[in-house]
């Protein structure tokens, strides 16, 4: 078990004050990492912080927009004075815009691009510094399996998601290559239909016929990626870089 020991590291979660975000920020505290979460929502990212503290780690929680390189930059700033180091760093603010093709406007299309794969990039670009000076450390990007494959309109019409999320697949796989050399792993995660604020609308609405094909039978819970980023962010993982963990209950299969 000292292989998924994550005492005395400190990770950041873009995007942690909710949803999925918050399940992995929990999984990675009771691993024993130091938590720092951050969104646009800075209520909310404290609350978190303070419920995770309750697990016996640091915490600390943040507003920050991803497309701002001074706020990207100001929260890894944060983390090393008030913690004096990054070691993990997971990837995981993300928006939708849904629209055919034909009728997607460009402010939308920015809006995801700059959030969901520009966000990426600068939150890497601010952690990685700090990393390369330091000791090396993991970084987990939150793909989904929306950047593997297509979807049917009827279900699911976001071009712009899908196109932003294979990106980030392509962004890991290449930053992996880039920073082995620095003692630095670089994954991500494609997770299926999990219930969150992005989601819910499609499985209420597509649920029944979302779930028929998920060979599980059910889709994601609440401690269904806990497992997935402690052991990206952990030594288990130690020999894994540039791999795209999916978890979606067999639905890609």
């Amino acid at each position: 078990m000292s292989l998924f020991d994550l005492s005395g590291k400190t990770a950041i979660v873009t995007g942690g004050g909710k949803g999925i975000g918050r399940q992995m920020a929990e999984g990675l505290a009771e691993a024993g990492a130091n938590i720092i979460v951050c969104a646009r929502n800075a209520e909310r990212c404290e609350q978190a912080a303070a419920e995770l503290a309750e697990l016996g780690v640091k915490t600390l929680g943040l507003r920050c927009d991803v497309r701002d390189p001074d706020q990207v930059q100001g929260i890894v700033a944060r983390t090393v004075a008030d913690f004096g180091r990054v070691d993990i760093l997971v990837n995981n603010a993300g928006v939708v815009w849904g629209a055919t093709p034909e009728d997607m406007p460009l402010e939308g299309w920015q809006k995801v691009v700059d959030v969901n794969l520009t966000g990426v990039f600068l939150f890497s670009q601010a952690a990685g510094r700090v990393m390369i000076d330091g000791d090396g450390g993991a970084i987990v990007n939150i793909a989904s399996v929306a950047g593997l494959h297509g979807a049917p309109p009827e279900i699911v019409n976001t071009v712009v998601y899908h196109a932003t999320k294979g990106g980030v697949i392509s962004f890991t796989r290449d930053l992996a290559w880039k920073w082995a050399p620095h003692g630095i792993r670089v994954n991500a995660i494609a997770p299926g239909w999990f219930p969150s604020d992005m989601a819910n609308f499609v499985i209420e609405h597509a649920g029944d016929d979302l779930v028929r094909r998920v060979p599980l039978g059910r889709f994601g819970g609440a401690d269904d990626l806990k497992g997935p980023v402690v052991f990206l962010a952990s030594d288990a993982a130690a020999y894994v870089t540039g791999h795209t963990l999916v978890v979606d209950g067999g639905q890609s299969a």
